[in-house]
């Protein structure tokens, strides 16, 4: 067949994915505190948008979890896709926009509900909403970093070329005390011998707090020990086997430092009041308070689901703008556009709270047994259960519970805490892995002086309907930074 240029009509559908719609979708990402940041810089923007000082209404689902159904389209513009019906809209932004734009959706998209977990593990944190209040945090004095305290206390007791050389190492000092660069090298470098640098770290050891410029754990540990008076030929022999304390190996201890076992307890007790990081009091961050984005609570037999009110500013258009404006064509064309930007705005906001309350509402559905009775009732869950409950795309699940929280009866939870892999039940259903880690939890706490072994916690486990392996057990377990059996006994024994 010859090879000649020709033109071919065909006809396709396709998604046109404009500047406006990729903005819609990155909307849902973000959190409270993005979104009030991205609206701020919209409103100072866009003169026609303002901020309303009453209240959004919040949605609530249905009493029966249903979800609106979804269509598939064909090529629309953002503006008639966010102005057309709640189903368009929510087929439009149902789009996987991909992975190099939505870098973060790979690891949102895998199953690990416990990794997913931001440092709410526990699940117990108590928040309150009692309206108005002093802010105490106002009042408080401004943290002095570990720098300036040390700084501050070479200037006050050192003077001259062994200042400059104080100030050089503190200049070298981690967050956490230790002492993060080669003595040898600063001395090369500061062109002076290894003698005064030595002296002029033996004087910033001095300072408080005490272990700081230490230049490994022993050091740490060893200073503090000479300031309460403890460093003995025993305790030196202990600190400098640190080792054997982290393996548990007390016998072999017991023979090195030559002590009896109320002599090695005492030690330990001793040995674990120093502070491994003393720098770390001077680093601490103020706290963020972490403001829920969805509240759940009992109605009835149900539960009703509504957004937070607080974290969403009401958008208005300010209309008697544009008449006080000259009528110019120039300005009219601006005012267009601006007042076209403002109007997409409302409405992608509008429907970033409609799939919220889409994906929680499932989310509560599929998670009933934990609302009603704890972790223990926990159920294995993905995002793709999720998506193909509600008729959308993975991706958009993976965005709605990214950097959201949910509180209940319960506490505050990240809606990645509800997503986790999970084991095989007696009664056919899976049960979560979090639920069989508190399980395990609860087995290891109340042993008392009867060590359980993982083989014998499988067993446990097994009468309680759980079909789970010993390696599984064995991995629950360190997750939760709980020791073997061998270490726990060891540790009963000390009086750990």
């Amino acid at each position: 067949m010859a090879l000649a240029p020709r033109l071919d009509l065909r006809q396709s559908q396709s998604l046109v994915m404009t500047p406006q719609l990729q903005q819609a979708i990155k909307l849902l990402a973000l959190s409270s505190m993005e979104i009030e940041a991205f609206i701020a810089e919209e409103v100072e923007r866009n003169p026609l948008l303002e901020t309303g000082t009453s209240e959004i209404q919040a949605e609530s689902p249905p009493d029966d979890f249903t979800a609106l159904p979804t269509t598939e389209s064909g090529d629309r513009s953002s503006d008639d896709v966010l102005g057309g019906t709640d189903m368009a809209a929510s087929e439009a932004l149902d789009v996987d926009f991909g992975a190099e734009t939505f870098h973060h959706d790979g690891v949102a998209d895998s199953v690990g509900g416990a990794d997913g977990m931001l440092g709410l593990s526990g699940g117990n944190t108590a928040s309150s909403f009692d309206g108005e209040g002093p802010d105490f945090d106002s009042f408080a004095a401004a943290d002095i970093s570990l720098r300036e305290h040390l700084m501050a206390q070479a200037g006050a007791s050192l003077s001259g070329r062994l200042l400059f050389l104080a100030q050089q190492i503190i200049e070298q000092i981690e967050p956490t005390g230790y002492l993060g660069a080669d003595l040898l090298a600063m001395a090369h470098r500061l062109g002076v011998s290894m003698a005064e640098m030595e002296e002029a770290l033996t004087e910033v050891q001095r300072f408080d707090p005490t272990g700081v410029g230490a230049r490994d754990l022993a050091e740490c540990i060893m200073l503090q020990a000479k300031e309460a008076d403890r460093y003995d030929p025993c305790m030196a022999k202990l600190i400098n086997n640190l080792d054997l304390v982290a393996k548990g190996a007390f016998d072999q201890l017991k023979r090195m430092c030559r002590v009896d076992d109320e002599d090695l307890r005492d030690m330990m007790i001793e040995l674990r009041s120093y502070d491994p990081k003393p720098g770390c009091r001077f680093e601490s961050e103020s706290s963020v308070a972490v403001t829920p984005d969805i509240f759940v609570t009992a109605r009835g037999a149900g539960w009703a689901i509504e957004l937070n009110s607080a974290n969403l500013p009401r958008l208005l258009i300010n209309r008697t703008y544009v008449a006080e404006l000259g009528q110019d064509k120039a300005t009219k064309a601006w005012l267009n556009e601006c007042m076209a930007d403002a109007n997409w705005l409302i409405k992608a906001m509008d429907q970033r709270q409609r799939t919220i309350i889409k994906v929680a509402t499932e989310i509560v559905k599929q998670q009933d047994g934990f609302f009603r009775g704890g972790v223990a009732h926990l159920r294995p869950l993905t995002l793709r259960q999720v998506a193909d409950a509600i008729e959308m795309h993975e991706s958009t699940v993976s965005r709605v519970t990214s950097n959201k929280y949910l509180h209940c009866d319960r506490g505050l939870f990240d809606l990645k805490y509800f997503f986790s892999s999970g084991v095989q039940s007696a009664d056919g259903d899976g049960v979560s892995a979090e639920a069989v880690k508190s399980h395990i939890k609860t087995l290891i706490d109340g042993e008392g002086a009867k060590i359980l072994s993982d083989d014998t916690l499988v067993d446990l486990l097994n009468a309680k309907g759980f079909d789970i392996a010993r390696r599984t057990v064995a991995k629950y377990r360190e997750a939760m930074g709980i020791g073997s059996s061998v270490q726990r006994r060891r540790q009963k024994k000390m009086g750990r």
